[in-house]
């Protein structure tokens, strides 16, 4: 039997607000179909199909940056929950964060993490800042201003590193380039990425070990992941690309392959899960999220990004971590659902009473 309750799924429209977005100069041997924009969008039918096996009232609406059309949309369907898929609006991602406020202000509880825990870990320097301050190693950064082009002239970072943008995630702006050995690259890289993506860049001490995801979810992480990059060919860079996520032609997107469950010492794997447990609490995070960590040469855990309300659909690792720990899609969509409504149930008892 459906559970009675109105579930309004809300995301992002598709827009292009750069004209490169894999980290890398435009030429012939780099145009792909990119699936960023598309993916979470195309399995929106698919989700909204689940839900209603077990909700009674189901609808999925678009956002885009009239903020008005918005707030009339949400008022007027007027849901128990929001199924938040919000990622950016308008291409511009620290928006992701302000929706979210929205819907807190509006009065309405929604799913995933709340706007601080976004907002934190959308900047990546203060994300670290975070982390660090809990305890939790992270790699050795520093900022690189747009506004202040020669603070490159201050940079005491051990070669190698690798540059990303500041306050962007899906791994934009991030390329077979952006691991840097010596300062003639660093130079002719950061003027690339401050040309074409007008924001701050974030430099970091690179992590030349094995990389695991852990997905978080309620508090448990599910089974570990970790990408594989055999038959990369030699000289690239063993990194997760926005090629590598997103254009299914590319080089890396052939060579970047999820291993889950990973296979990793049981020692190790304890020491993996306690440091993205405390990498989610630290930051705060609600519902999901999926921390991402580097081993170092004596298998210590570097968490090098942590990211709430992580890619869901279908076929992205969090489904496969959760399917590894026997939780199909359907079953992962109703598990987020319900923390969402179960917190509307407690905060409506709480006014009652």
């Amino acid at each position: 039997m459906k559970k009675d309750a109105k579930i309004l799924i809300c995301y992002n429209s598709p827009f292009s607000l750069f004209t490169v977005y894999n980290g890398k100069p435009e030429n012939e041997d780099s145009i792909f179909i990119d699936s960023s924009e598309t993916s979470l969008v195309n399995g929106i039918a698919k989700i909204k199909s689940l839900l209603s096996s077990h909700y009674t009232n189901v609808e999925a609406v678009a956002l885009d940056s009239n903020i008005g059309q918005t707030i009339k949309k949400v008022n007027d369907y007027s849901p128990d929950i929001i199924f938040n898929f919000v990622e950016s609006i308008d291409g511009i991602a620290s928006h992701e964060f302000c929706t979210a406020g929205l819907f807190e202000l509006l009065g309405y509880e929604f799913t995933g993490n709340q706007p601080i825990s976004l907002g934190n870990c959308l900047n990546k320097g203060r994300a670290k800042k975070i982390l660090n301050s809990s305890g939790i190693k992270v790699p050795k950064a520093i900022i690189l201003s747009l506004d202040e082009r020669d603070s490159i002239n201050n940079f005491n970072l051990h070669y190698p590193v690798i540059l990303k943008l500041l306050n962007e995630d899906a791994s934009i702006g991030i390329s077979e380039f952006s691991v840097i050995h010596n300062e003639e690259q660093l130079v002719k890289q950061v003027e690339f990425l401050f040309d074409t993506y007008k924001q701050d860049i974030i430099a970091e001490e690179y992590i030349d070990g094995r990389e695991i995801n852990a997905a978080v979810l309620g508090g448990k992480v599910l089974p570990l992941s970790e990408i594989i990059f055999e038959g990369l060919p030699e000289g690239l860079p063993k990194i997760v690309t926005y090629e590598g996520k997103w254009y299914e032609e590319s080089i890396y997107y052939k060579y970047t392959k999820p291993n889950c469950p990973a296979d990793i010492p049981k020692e190790i794997k304890i020491k993996i899960e306690e440091t993205a447990l405390k990498a989610y609490r630290a930051l705060d995070c609600r519902d999901y999220a999926r921390v991402d960590i580097r081993l170092d040469r004596n298998n210590n855990p570097y968490v090098i990004e942590v990211n709430p309300n992580p890619d869901i659909s279908i076929d992205s690792g969090f489904a496969r971590a959760a399917k590894a720990s026997g939780l199909n899609y359907d079953k992962l969509l109703v598990t987020l659902a319900e923390f969402a409504l179960n917190r509307k149930k407690y905060d409506t008892q709480t006014k009652a009473g």
